[in-house]
């Protein structure tokens, strides 16, 4: 009787700009923290990559309270970027990752252009760092608040001095909030980018109408969730179809079916933000579900369904 052929493995990594994942699910900066605080869920070593809260040159204490609103389909933020430092970041964080032996990509941000190109020198020497991903939706003090992110000038004069500073891979963040992203992503890739992440969060209000005041402290915030994912996903179709560097695609994945969109929208890996609110364990049941569905419909390689629903 002739030997039962064996299916073949079902591969789920990706290179991302540089950086190998074994699999395309990553967590989004600032809904994981550093990691530990979701190890009771899910084995860090398992995730494609974890981004960790982003990181400043110093300590941040972030927006006045309140600083989250839940929307419907959603969730607004006004966090501030408060973190610990870069220093608490290296000395106590890392280690930490690195035992656990977790892709680490940092998500570096700065009021002004030195600040970026200081931090990517300070992290280039640091171990167990596999990239940065350069958040560009912060505003420039030099240039009376403006976001980097929403014009191409500006974008260019970051990333390249980011480019500069480290030889590790870059993936620059790009804001929804901007009438041409393609012109945004264009520019990133120009000036170095590695490979492109997209969307951050819309910028968005909520009212209390028994204070009859703004809900947030800071007023206005980032709204991520289900409800942005239409949004999410045509700018990262649009993007993919005319730039040739890989593509990390977010916002309102909360399981596999999602995931799967952006992947076929062009994304080349995706990340989990406020889902892993809803549910702590997500990513983990999202990397599963995913190979299960690869398996179902005879495929054995996550990189066949890259942008495979772009109309050329």
């Amino acid at each position: 009787m002739p030997k039962k052929k064996e299916k073949p493995a079902i591969n789920l990594s990706v290179d991302l700009g540089g950086i190998t994942l074994k699999n395309p699910i990553t967590v989004a900066s600032g809904t994981f923290g550093y990691g530990a605080e979701y190890e009771e869920f899910i084995d860090l070593s398992e995730l494609g990559a974890v981004i960790v809260k982003g990181t400043t040159l110093e300590p941040r204490d972030g927006n006045p309270p309140p600083r989250i609103v839940e929307t419907p389909a959603g969730m607004l933020n006004a966090i501030g970027l408060e973190n610990p430092g870069v220093e608490v970041l290296i000395n106590v964080h890392l280690p930490h990752l690195r035992e656990k032996k977790a892709t680490v990509i940092v998500n570096i941000a700065g009021n002004q252009v030195e600040d970026y190109a200081r931090l990517a020198a300070i992290l280039d020497r640091q171990p167990g760092i596999a990239g940065l991903e350069v958040n560009i939706s912060c505003p420039n003090v030099k240039q009376g608040g403006l976001q980097f992110g929403t014009d191409p000038i500006m974008i260019d004069e970051v990333v390249r001095a980011v480019r500069e500073s480290t030889r590790l891979p870059l993936i620059v963040k790009l804001s929804p909030n901007v009438t041409d992203i393609v012109a945004m992503a264009k520019a990133a890739v120009n000036a170095g980018a590695n490979a492109i992440s997209l969307i951050n969060a819309l910028l968005g209000m909520a009212i209390d109408v028994e204070k009859r005041r703004p809900a947030l402290g800071n007023i206005f915030g980032g709204l991520s969730g289900p409800a942005i994912k239409p949004i999410a996903v045509r700018m990262v179709y649009q993007v993919a179809k005319e730039v040739d560097v890989p593509i990390l695609g977010m916002g309102g994945i909360m399981n596999y079916s999602d995931a799967l969109e952006f992947i076929l929208a062009g994304a080349t890996a995706v990340s989990i933000g406020t889902g892993n609110f809803v549910d702590p364990g997500i990513s983990r049941r999202i990397i599963g579900d995913l190979e299960q569905y690869l398996e179902k419909n005879g495929i054995y390689d996550i990189q066949e369904l890259i942008g495979a629903a772009i109309i050329r």
